[in-house]
């Protein structure tokens, strides 16, 4: 039988090339999100500033709230408490240890500031020069005795260069006492580099670091590198969730595009299967031949589609790193793992595909299978009917979930994945579907096309199997694409207007390397200013009460400072006042006070940014769309507890019908780096990370139907060249070319119509509840131009899929052995 598949993949090269394609394609996916995934669980940085080190000790970077099981990340640098540096250096092993300050300190080709000391954990060496005293600093270029301006905590502080270490590209050192005094929290080291007495095991050392406080971590060898750059161990999760989730919709659409592909390649060749089955081949025997050739077939498309899942892990990898969602720090890895990954995946598919192929042709009764392969008629079984229903029954629990129980942003975790639930159940129960839709778009393509929408319209309804193997992919694309766009555009809408509907700040000022204090001052001293007030972001976790309605991921801060009711604050107050805002106090979002009791007057406690625990006292209460809840606490409390330490932006709300530009442009003007800008400044900063997932998901929805495409393709063109007998048949009877090709246009108009059709239901039934979750509306939100593009896309596809063969076929004389064979 394997002799057999072999001479049967020679002679019937058109119908495998569709396999092996998407059996390459698919590879190339699953391999790159593979690659992805390996980068973020590895997440491997080389150390540069403290390569020199043996372990290099930090805090730990989550929080582990009390009764729950799942730990909080803290996305603010923890640091060491300099008193934990004497317990360091007094552990079994450990021959030295050094702490080191890190702080922002912007100028040329600077970006941050250190203590001396620490420069010897690199280490960085004196090419000219000699160490900084107070007043001085090491930089990386310049002339000794040259001075240097630097933006520190926002005001310009001047310095006399003291020497010179190439090294330190983008560093500037200042003597240990000077930097105590700039850093914004001098009671905590940045991290603390140890180097391991000579024969010392490191791994030794690190256990009996860790066990001096729970607190604390110590990282070796490549881990070093996290301590450097902490952003990128925050950046870890958020790699890992994307790679995993894409991951496994890719692997479940290629197992149903090589399902679908090979279950075609097996209809079109019922014929030759009941020539075999009449001639005294075994159901088995088919069943074996059939596997041989999907092995056959998708080995080297496995083996080919590793070459581009390379490129394309690595190229996945660096877009995502440009948009700030992966730290470009990270080392991308793709090792065997991927590669074992994707071709497995494939493989397995390949033979599940054929083994769902060869079910039907293998038990098949010589004679029925020759009646069969005319003109195929039976789809139903009890296997495909259970496996709908599961399938439907999953989406449509995933739609009362999504309706009843999720909230806000978190909605898209069970509204995603129903879309693949709902495109599997209706694309498993596709006959019965398209008959449906069929029976709604007959009379008005029919009453459009006459003679030759008759025609097309009983050739379709004798041919309603081949009609849903036309229309499934069609509907996935379509489905796939229209939900996860405008899932995107709704929650990005969603999220801009509940932050929105509260702003009452005319303009902000910005400045990456902080604001001075003396710019608030001055800000509120301009004419026409009414309200002025410090605004920072970070993230927090709430300890008490316990049912605070925030999940693991942390719970939104925002810090401002102490205003009346005409306040800049991005809020509607319900009870309380901002005016005591100020020390350890807090306002809080109306219905986490009546979930918990906390109302104005009661205390919760909360674990801020970098792990520093607070009691608060709550002062106010006010209103927030559910999904959305920040909580608000004072800006200095905010600003001291996040990793730089600084207020970067000030909310400015001017007087009716004053105009504060010029003023406030003046004040920028004596502050380097300070900019002017309107409230969209800060609305674009507010949905910037959903603007960025939802680029991401633009992205990979965009791989998706690119090789949804492939399966719309591979399937239209494989059944219109099966045809051939058929139009062969048309031409002998009196047909023109033109005639055939006009009744084909009118298939393709069906075939269209019925994949949009279900495509658009599939989205709908996930949008809906999904919509009306997010933003109070049923209907998404988002240009209805998408949708169009998505439709016109099928639409080219189906109809260029189906006329391009179609035509070249059509060239050739009926009687010419082409239409016969």
């Amino acid at each position: 039988m394997m002799r057999l598949a072999v001479r049967t993949l020679r002679h019937r090269k058109s119908g495998f090339i569709a396999t092996f394609i998407a059996v390459a394609f698919g590879t190339a996916i699953v391999m790159a999100c593979g690659g992805l995934m390996e980068t973020g669980i590895r997440s491997n940085v080389e150390p540069q500033r403290l390569a020199g080190t043996s372990l290099v000790v930090t805090g730990k970077q989550s929080h582990l709230r009390p009764g729950t099981e799942d730990a909080t990340p803290l996305p603010e640098r923890v640091g060491v408490p300099i008193d934990q540096l004497a317990k360091i250096r007094s552990v079994q092993g450990v021959s030295s240890a050094v702490g080191d300050y890190t702080f922002t300190a912007v100028g040329p080709s600077i970006t941050e500031g250190h203590n001396w000391s620490s420069a010897s954990l690199a280490p960085y060496h004196l090419s000219t020069g000699r160490s900084p005293r107070s007043g001085q600093v090491v930089a990386s270029s310049g002339e000794v005795g040259e001075h240097l301006t630097l933006l520190i905590n926002g005001e310009p502080k001047t310095f006399t260069i003291s020497g010179i270490a190439p090294q330190a590209a983008g560093h500037a050192f200042f003597s240990d006492h000077d930097a105590a005094q700039l850093v914004r929290n001098p009671a905590r080291f940045a991290d603390v580099g140890v180097q391991v007495a000579p024969g010392t095991n490191v791994d030794d050392v690190k256990d009996r670091l860790e066990q001096l406080d729970g607190n604390l971590t110590a990282r070796a060898g490549v881990d070093r590198g996290l301590a450097e750059h902490p952003d990128a161990e925050s950046h870890r999760t958020a790699l890992i969730a994307i790679a995993g989730s894409f991951g496994g919709i890719a692997a479940m659409t290629m197992m149903f595009v090589v399902a679908s592909t090979l279950a075609l390649a097996a209809q079109h060749r019922e014929r030759e299967f009941a020539l075999l089955r009449g001639i005294g081949t075994t159901p088995g025997q088919v069943r074996r031949m059939i596997l041989g050739e999907a092995l056959m077939v998708s080995l080297p498309a496995v083996v080919l589609g590793c070459l581009p899942g390379i490129f394309l892990g690595r190229f996945l990898f660096d877009q995502l790193s440009s948009h700030g969602v992966a730290s470009p720090v990270i080392e991308f890895s793709q090792g065997w793992i991927p590669f074992a990954a994707g071709a497995g995946a494939a493989v397995l598919a390949a033979i599940g595909a054929g083994l769902i192929a060869a079910r039907k042709s293998a038990k098949i009764k010589p004679v029925e299978a020759l009646v069969e392969a005319s003109l195929q008629r039976k789809w139903f079984s009890w296997i495909r009917l259970l496996f709908g229903l599961l399938f439907l029954g999953g989406g449509l629990a995933l739609l009362i979930v999504t309706a009843t129980v999720m909230s806000g942003p978190l909605a898209a975790s069970t509204a995603g994945p129903s879309i693949l639930c709902w495109a599997i159940g209706v694309a498993v129960l596709g006959p019965f579907w398209t008959k449906a839709v069929l029976g709604i778009w007959r009379w008005p393509v029919q009453a459009l096309t006459r003679v030759n929408g008759r025609l097309a319209i009983r050739n379709l309804s004798a041919r309603s199997v081949a009609l849903s193997a036309a229309a499934m992919p069609v509907m996935l694309a379509v489905g796939i694409s229209t939900a996860n766009l405008y899932m995107q555009t709704t929650q990005v809408h969603a999220s801009s207007e509940a932050f929105t509907r509260d702003l009452r700040a005319d303009a902000v000022l910005v400045s990456d390397a902080g604001l001075s204090p003396t710019v608030l001052s001055q800000v509120r001293a301009v004419p026409g200013v009414a309200s002025a007030s410090s605004f920072v972001r970070s993230m927090g976790a709430v300890d008490e009460p316990r049912n605070a309605p925030f999940d693991e991921d942390g719970a939104p801060v925002i810090g401002v400072d102490a205003q009346g009711a005409n306040g800049t604050a991005p809020v509607r107050l319900t009870s309380g006042s901002l005016a005591g805002l100020t020390g350890s106090t807090a306002a809080v979002p109306e219905y986490m006070a009546t979930k918990t009791g906390r109302g104005v007057g009661s205390e919760i406690t909360m674990t801020l940014g970098d792990g520093t625990t607070v009691k608060l006292l709550v002062v106010a209460t006010f209103a927030a769309e559910r999904g959305y809840e920040t909580i608000i606490l004072p800006a200095s409390l905010v600003a001291a507890h996040t990793t730089d330490g600084l207020t970067k932006q000030i909310l400015v709300r001017s007087a009716p019908g004053a105009d504060i530009r010029s003023g406030l442009a003046k004040v920028a003007s004596a502050h380097p780096g300070v900019q002017v800008a309107d409230r969209s400044t800060l609305v674009a900063s507010n949905v910037e990370d959903l603007q960025t997932q939802a680029w991401i998901n633009y992205m990979l929805v965009g791989m998706l139907i690119a090789y949804t495409a492939v399966s719309v393709v591979n399937t239209l063109v494989s059944t219109t060249l099966r045809r051939r007998r058929e139009f062969a048949l048309q031409r002998l009877t009196g047909s023109t070319r033109f005639q055939v090709l006009r009744m084909l246009t009118t298939e393709s108009t069906l075939v269209t119509l019925t994949g949009v059709t279900l495509g658009t239901a599939v989205a709908l039934a996930c949008l809906l509840p999904f919509s009306a979750k997010v933003s109070n509306d049923a209907l998404p939100t988002g240009p209805i131009w998408i949708y169009l593009v998505v439709v016109g896309a099928a639409a080219l596809l189906t109809f260029a899929s189906t006329l391009i063969p179609a035509t070249t076929t059509l060239r050739h004389s009926p009687t010419q052995p082409s239409y016969t064979d």
